[in-house]
Formats: C-alpha cells, structure tokens, sequence
C-alpha cells in the first residue's frame, strides 16, 4: 500500500499563455510547482525579442501530498483543472517530470514537439542528460532526444550528439 503523505506531481491545466501567472499565484499559495519553460523569439513590427514560454503550452506540474486540500488549487484563477481519469487526478511519473528538469536544468536548445509514439527509446550515457531516456528522433540533418509527458500527449525534443546515445530498450510501434 502506497504511502498517503507521499507527494506526487499533477499536471495543472491552466488557460493558455497564462501558465506563468498560474504558477507565481499557486506559489503563493504555498504548492510546490514546476514550469519547465524554453526560449522563443518573437518579432514585432519594430524589434525581434526572446521570451520564455511554456514547453507545454496549458500545463504545468504540481506537487500534491495524499492528504493535501486541492480545493485551494482549483479555485486558482486561470486553472482549469488537474489531469484526472474518472474524477480521480492522475499522478505524472515521477521520471518523467525528473527527465524534463534535467533537460532544463542543461542549458541546451530545447523546443515543445509533436507527441511521438514511434521510434527508438535511447538512454543518454554522457553529459549533463546522462541517465535521460526518450526517443531518438533525426531531424533536418541533427539528431533529437524527445521525452514526453504521456498523460498529457506532449513532449519536449533537445538537440543531442548520436555519440552520446545508447538503446535503452526494444524499439516501439515501427513500420514494417
């Protein structure tokens, strides 16, 4: 039987573009949260400027205790909801969510990606991804690890040397 007090990260919806706003006010309202962010140039008429956006646009994660109200996080402006199935919220595996830091934490080019089911699982055996797992992917000539948040059918791809890569398990769902 699993430990109640335990604390597990959720998946926050929240509106669009406002995941930001949604994690400063559910901060200070004393949840634990983690908004993996990436940068993105955005050109105006007059100047091109870079900003941070949200690597999955509408969530963002939080740490939830079994015990822990979840009416306060709810009732949060701009939430829409926990990731749930049957009225129950799901928990994101903990990897998973630890597998995205990492990838934020490098300081290497990373941008949001298509949700990807195909393709080769790889663990990273060098640098600072070491221990990473995800998808191999090949891209305009570069090669890309994509980590993805199943529950929510999003994923994040990072720019990685084909060197630094090792299967990690059985391919998945290829074409014949």
């Amino acid at each position: 039987m699993e430990d109640p007090t335990k604390q597990r990260w959720y998946a926050v919806e929240t509106k669009t573009r406002l995941e930001q706003t949604v994690e400063s006010l559910l901060r200070n309202k004393g949840y634990e949260t983690f908004l993996p962010l990436y940068k993105v140039r955005r050109q105006w008429s007059d100047r091109i400027k870079l900003l941070d956006a949200a690597l999955f646009p509408g969530y963002l994660f939080s740490r939830l205790g079994g015990g822990q109200r979840t009416l306060p996080l709810l009732t949060t402006p701009f939430v829409r909801g926990i990731v749930s199935s049957g009225g129950r919220p799901l928990p994101v595996p903990e990897e998973e969510v630890e597998a995205v830091r990492a990838i934020v934490a490098s300081g290497l080019p990373a941008t949001p990606w298509p949700y990807l089911q195909e393709g080769d699982r790889v663990r990273i055996r060098h640098g600072s991804l070491a221990g990473v797992e995800g998808l191999l992917l090949s891209f305009k000539k570069q090669h890309r690890l994509v980590v993805s948040i199943d529950m929510l059918h999003r994923s994040v791809a990072v720019e990685i040397d084909i060197a630094w890569v090792e299967p990690a398990g059985p391919p998945m769902n290829r074409p014949s």
